[in-house]
């Protein structure tokens, strides 16, 4: 059955740009993130001279859902990425994953599975694409203890569910970015994580690569009861793959609503801002 389109709700003229609109609570929540602030001081600059980064952000992300960041480049994205995965500290506000602090829930290696941006560098790596999958267990069973035989099964288990089990033995130097994509996603999955966050699933992959990606990430979401979080700066790859959107720029502005995606909301969004995101030919939409 195909999921409902997603909703979006960019309309900035609706919010106070200093404050984003409250995000409300749920017992299902996996999720959450309250009223959090960053700023960081640029090197060279005075001490006192802080660069806000992210501004009041508040989101809740019940289990199960599937969404989809947006924003332009320095939209505070990758921050908020990183305080979510326990990588950044020095923020107000808080935030809390399973229950746990953001460090807590990466540390038990099988909450939140990363599936970080596909780095364009070429990859000499003397490692086959079963063995990087592989590396995915690390944060669960440890760095030096041996893999216990049902996690290996659910490797290759894994493995055919992403479309690369024929591929076990190859160099990962000779996979096809899309190809690569898959195995990230592979061994993002391989410690059975609850959550999964995606941070440009797309970049670098050929347009059919991309569809192929998309609907691959959709379903494992269904198919592993997943929580989905996919950050990405194409709103057209989250449009195909999301049930809800948020839009980021240093604040938040989301909506849930169920009428879907429609070209006025097109509009709104890109009337507001996003011409950086979605290319200058968007404002004759």
């Amino acid at each position: 059955m195909n999921e409902a389109a997603p909703a979006i709700s960019c309309d900035h003229s609706h919010h106070d740009h200093r404050r984003a609109p409250a995000a409300q609570r749920s017992e299902n929540d996996v999720i959450r993130v309250e009223h959090v602030s960053f700023s960081f001081r640029v090197r060279g600059s005075p001490a006192n001279k802080q660069t806000q980064v992210l501004e009041d952000v508040s989101l809740n992300i019940e289990a199960g859902m599937n969404l989809g960041i947006i924003g332009p480049n320095g939209a505070g994205k990758t921050t908020l990425l990183r305080i979510m995965l326990g990588l950044l500290d020095g923020y107000s506000g808080a935030v809390t994953v399973a229950g746990l602090s953001p460090l807590q829930a990466c540390r038990r290696g099988d909450i939140i599975g990363y599936v970080p941006q596909r780095p364009s560098a070429e990859w000499r790596f003397p490692l086959t694409a079963r063995q990087v999958v592989r590396l995915g267990l690390v944060g669960k069973t440890g760095l030096f203890r041996r893999h216990v035989p049902a996690d290996l099964e659910y490797a290759e288990q894994i493995m055919r569910q992403v479309g690369v089990a024929h591929l076990a033995d190859v160099p990962i130097g000779e996979l096809s970015g899309g190809q690569q994509q898959r195995l990230f996603i592979a061994r993002a999955l391989v410690a059975r994580p609850q959550i999964v966050i995606l941070d440009e699933p797309m970049s670098g992959i050929d347009a059919p690569g991309q569809r192929e990606i998309g609907s691959l990430i959709r379903d494992l979401h269904q198919a592993l009861k997943l929580t989905v979080i996919v950050v990405s700066h194409d709103i057209e790859a989250l449009a195909a793959g999301c049930t809800r959107i948020a839009c980021l720029r240093k604040t938040i502005h989301y909506h849930d609503a169920s009428h879907g995606l429609t070209p006025q909301v097109l509009r709104a969004v890109f009337q507001h801002g996003f011409e950086a995101v979605l290319g200058d030919e968007s404002a004759q939409v």
